[in-house]
């Protein structure tokens, strides 16, 4: 481990102490975060910064929301867990709330955003087999090429990405990929009769917040009623208000027959994911088939309902709308051969960069930091702008103007 010039020694501690003992498997940004509020985030050494990652958009309702963690605090000192040999008092509550407020009539609760994937894909094998009628051990899933659903060996079957499969093989079997963005490619690959579902991200975030045209999720949902195929959408990051919806398939007035949450569901406070479907899908499931001993906990619920409750009550999806338009404004002016291209919805964005005088994507990350903003790329040459939707027209203002120095510097 390289440690930048200007550490200090309580960061040097930290870095020091995960390094020795922690599996290497991320390649954190060398910033020590010790507390957090709203939009901004502190570390060590006191240093503020802004923070426009949001967690991969866990907590777009901004840091230790108040409201959230009373409702965390409160639950903790009641009951944490039964697991779901038993009913607990909280859960037909969260479950009533959660399906009425997204429109479905049965929720499945899974505690991360992978859990909820691989549920979709039992649901809809089950699905296929006994609503479709499709062979024994022949059920197919489409997924879209650059996709990000997870790392489970099942959720690599589908990638792309040889960072995420180099030995990890052998894969799940029943797994095809297509082309992002293009119906053509779907009305081919649906010509199967064994395909059960086609899951897909409304906008595609760690490929770089991928947008498609528009057209492209209404097309797709007919494309999958025509062939009696699940439209499963992947809004675990998308969703939850983040891109100035509710949900991302809002912009198209699509309903999926299965979507997926995690994430912001629980503000950043504790793992929480959803799996949503009307009767006729969600029903194929019997007990015994499927669970988790966390899944629907009383924490998770309580916390769950408090944290859909904020963004509504505290127009998260309008704000993430509005101030949206004006971030990829100001990041659109910005004077640079350096910037290649800025894309986004909401507040999910992220810009294309082409490196000049020795400096990636990730050394703009580290003077940005420098400057009082946290971000990180998502490969080489592309960073994702994510900050709390509770963030301020003038926060998203003083953030570009950070940016454009930043930039501009090098």
């Amino acid at each position: 481990m390289i440690l930048e010039e200007n550490t200090t020694e309580a960061e040097a501690r930290a870095i020091e102490l995960e390094d020795k003992y922690g599996a290497h498997n991320y390649h954190p940004l060398q910033v020590v975060i010790a507390r957090g509020e709203g939009v901004f985030v502190w570390d060590v050494n006191d240093k503020k910064y802004f923070d426009f990652l949001s967690a991969y958009s866990a907590v777009n309702q901004g840091h230790c929301h108040p409201k959230i963690i009373g409702a965390l605090t409160e639950q903790a000192q009641k009951l944490t867990l039964t697991s779901r040999a038993f009913y607990n008092d909280t859960l037909g509550e969260y479950e009533k709330f959660i399906t009425e407020y997204f429109g479905f009539d049965k929720v499945l609760p899974m505690n991360s955003g992978v859990e909820a994937v691989e549920t979709a894909i039992k649901l809809a094998r089950k699905w296929g087999y006994q609503k479709k009628g499709i062979p024994a051990d022949k059920a197919k899933i489409i997924f879209c090429e650059n996709n990000f659903h997870g790392r489970t060996i099942t959720i690599i079957s589908a990638s792309n990405d040889d960072v995420a499969i180099a030995d990890f093989g052998p894969f799940t079997p029943g797994i095809e990929t297509i082309p992002y963005n293009d119906a053509a490619a779907l009305v081919e690959a649906l010509k199967d009769d064994n395909v059960v579902a086609f899951i897909m991200e409304p906008i595609q975030g760690e490929a770089g917040v991928v947008v498609p045209h528009e057209g492209y999720l209404a097309c797709c949902k007919a494309i999958c009623k025509e062939r009696n195929v699940l439209f499963i959408a992947d809004e675990i990051q998308t969703g939850i208000a983040r891109t100035g919806k509710l949900l991302a398939c809002d912009y198209e007035g699509v309903k999926p027959d299965v979507l997926l949450l995690g994430k912001a569901i629980s503000g950043g406070v504790l793992p929480v994911s959803a799996v949503l479907a009307d009767d006729d899908v969600m029903m194929v499931i019997k007990p015994g088939e499927h669970g988790s001993t966390f899944g629907g906990n009383p924490l998770a619920n309580k916390v769950a309902i408090a944290a859909l409750e904020v963004v509504r009550d505290e127009k998260l999806a309008e704000n993430a709308m509005k101030l949206g338009e004006i971030l990829r404004g100001g990041l659109r002016s910005i004077n640079s051969d350096m910037l290649l291209e800025v894309r986004g919805k909401g507040l999910l964005n992220a810009i294309v960069i082409k490196p000049k005088n020795g400096v990636d994507a990730m050394g703009l990350c580290i003077r940005m930091k420098e400057r009082g903003l946290l971000a990180k790329p998502t490969h080489e040459d592309k960073i994702r702008f994510a900050p709390p939707l509770v963030i301020t027209q003038e926060q998203i203002i003083e953030c570009v103007q950070i940016i454009k120095d930043t930039i501009e510097a090098v």
